[in-house]
């Protein structure tokens, strides 16, 4: 019996030392690391290049479309009378004071309604349309500033011309019939101005030093 006590001695210290072991094992700590694995989201794919945003486009300017026809009318000052022929963007206008004023114009108009007619012995037009049925503007003939508003026209009144040789002279004639049925005009024999004689506005038709012509609509 004495004999037993060292070996119980002995297997309790091994018993503690497998214990200490034990707990060791079941408390020691790991290593950490800092990095961070990329989320892929995050990654950037190969051969993608970066969205670009574009701007929207820019807007096209608008058209303000003059009606094709003839507008006519008078003068603020009412010392004249105006009309323009309006077709295919293309514009002729007449300025005339019935007496010995005149002027024959021609040009383009724009997309935005405004149109600049020029003339010989640098007469002008500038106008643009109001509206549907309407051109205010001003024209500048000679030494003289002539604004004006002018309205489309209705059946019979308009633009004539009429040009031919009669008893040898050559005679040139330019008439605006304005709503109302009063006409304005000159006529010119070897280019000197007079009043010019009343027209047929259904046909056209006048008569110059006894002889019968035919003055026609003016389109561009």
């Amino acid at each position: 019996m004495k004999r037993s006590g060292p070996l119980l001695t002995l297997l309790a210290g091994l018993l503690v030392g497998l214990f200490m072991l034990s707990l060791n094992a079941t408390t020691g700590e790991k290593p950490t690391s800092s990095y961070v694995k990329p989320s892929p989201s995050t990654k950037a794919s190969p051969g993608t290049a970066p969205a670009r945003t574009s701007a929207p486009p820019s807007p096209s300017p608008s058209r303000t479309a003059v009606p094709e026809g003839v507008y006519t009318g008078r003068t603020d000052d009412d010392s004249s009378a105006v009309a323009i022929t309006v077709r295919d963007d293309k514009a002729i206008a007449y300025v005339c004071d019935g007496h010995n004023i005149e002027s024959w114009l021609q040009g383009d108009v724009k997309d935005d309604g405004s149109l600049r007619l020029t003339g010989k012995g640098g007469a002008s037009l500038d106008g643009k349309v109001k509206g549907t049925k309407e051109i205010r503007g001003t024209a500048n003939v000679g030494s003289g500033s002539y604004a004006f508003t002018i309205g489309k026209t209705k059946k019979s009144s308009g633009l004539y011309r009429a040009n031919s040789t009669v008893a040898g002279a050559k005679i040139e004639g330019g008439w605006i019939v304005l709503p109302d049925g009063e006409q304005v005009g000159i006529l010119k024999r070897d280019g000197k101005p007079s009043p010019a004689p009343k027209i047929d506005p259904e046909t056209g038709a006048v008569t110059v030093d006894g002889q019968q012509l035919t003055a026609r609509p003016v389109t561009p």
